[in-house]
């Protein structure tokens, strides 16, 4: 039934709406644009997956540029600073701007022997932005001595605990940021490769299926059936005690690995096994694909956008393994910094009790694992994007 309109008035053309404001509601636009588009304009609708993605990036740039951020390197310590606590950026000096800290003041219980830290206010720390420091070579590689804070006076300054020290002097501050290398590269070095084991076992089970995948399967069931905490512990303690830091780092690589594939070569072998009766599998058969062609070139990409959301997934467990062992003794140890290996600071009452600093590196687990959770969530929304 067609509706009248009042005389003088015409109807209202409809505008299209542009692709790049709300392309759910452009239908033409939709049913041409790539697989990777569809992906980014479903993840762009997901506010909380945003975030999440801006935070890790943030962090992962931490690990990065470490030694320029931090203001002192992992090994610097003053032992005459045990336990000083966090100092407070003061801007405004007798009506002068400028960026200071104020001093350390110390008295020992004659009978305890333990120390009390007071603010000396009658001490001016000068603090400056790209101030020279302790020499460092960024990744390595580049020589330089500019941190992004520090005190002006270099490394004839008093010590500047922005975050508090631990029990040896060292910078609290520093060290986290300088252990954001090692547990977040553990975390990736790990899911990588847990997802080439889980994708390749999982694809090669379901592709070919009969004798090859029923041994898969029984090794896939055995791994599934261990206990996750006690095959850590063994496994851990079955590395030498004499390796050093990096084969150490590894190791621990390695054995987080070694649980993390199983569910996902579980998935992978059920995609394959339903999609290789698909039309398109049985015509690049046709057509004379090869094997390997037919899997990484039709079959794999079919439900790629599940495999970026699992990879995502994982990484937030592999740095809670990591945190775990560490926090246990039997992960990374000292020299190497990581944030489980700081988190061993605080398994003492006088963490808790006069040095609650010493629980900050597990805050900053609980931001980078929420923040790639976040990521991943809505990356496994996006993967199918008509159904927003």
């Amino acid at each position: 039934m067609t509706q009248t309109l009042p005389a003088g008035e015409r109807p209202e053309a409809s505008t299209p709406t542009p692709p790049g404001d709300t392309p759910a509601a452009d239908g033409a636009a939709i049913a041409v644009a790539p697989q990777w588009k569809l992906v980014w304009w479903g993840f762009k609708r997901h506010r909380l997956a945003v975030a999440g993605l801006i935070v890790t990036a943030v962090i992962y740039m931490i690990a990065i540029f470490a030694e320029f951020l931090a203001p002192y390197s992992s090994g610097h310590y003053d032992p005459d600073y045990a336990y000083a606590p966090p100092q407070r950026i003061h801007v405004v000096d007798d009506g002068d701007w400028g960026l200071y800290v104020y001093g350390y003041k110390s008295e020992q219980d004659p009978e305890t022997l333990d120390l009390t830290w007071t603010t000396d206010t009658s001490k001016k720390i000068p603090v400056g932005l790209f101030a020279r420091g302790e020499p460092y070579k960024l990744l390595g590689l580049i020589p330089g001595d500019r941190h992004l804070i520090g005190a002006k006076e270099g490394t004839k300054a008093p010590p500047m605990y922005l975050l508090g020290a631990d029990r040896n002097g060292h910078d609290l501050l520093s060290r986290i940021i300088h252990g954001t290398r090692v547990s977040m590269s553990i975390g990736l070095i790990g899911v990588v490769v847990a997802f080439l084991l889980g994708v390749v076992l999982g694809g090669i089970s379901g592709f070919f299926g009969g004798i090859v995948d029923t041994a898969i399967q029984r090794a896939v069931e055995f791994f599934m059936s261990i206990p996750t905490l006690p095959l850590w512990l063994g496994l851990a303690a079955a590395v030498p005690p004499g390796w050093g830091p990096l084969k150490r780092y590894f190791a621990v690589t390695v054995i987080l690995s070694m649980i993390a594939w199983t569910h996902l070569a579980r998935v992978v072998r059920s995609r394959f096994l339903s999609l290789r009766e698909e039309d398109f599998v049985t015509a690049a058969k046709v057509d004379g694909a090869s094997q390997p062609r037919i899997i990484f070139r039709h079959m794999l990409p079919s439900f790629s956008s599940y495999l970026i959301a699992s990879l995502t997934l994982s990484i937030p467990g592999m740095i809670l393994a990591e945190t775990s062992l560490s926090f246990l003794g039997l992960g990374l140890q000292s020299p190497v910094v990581s944030w489980g290996v700081l988190l061993q600071e605080a398994q003492n009452i006088r963490a808790v009790a006069t040095a609650p600093w010493l629980l900050l590196p597990g805050v900053t687990v609980v931001i980078a694992v929420l923040s790639l959770n976040f990521l991943g969530d809505g990356l496994r929304d996006a993967a199918d994007p008509y159904k927003h």
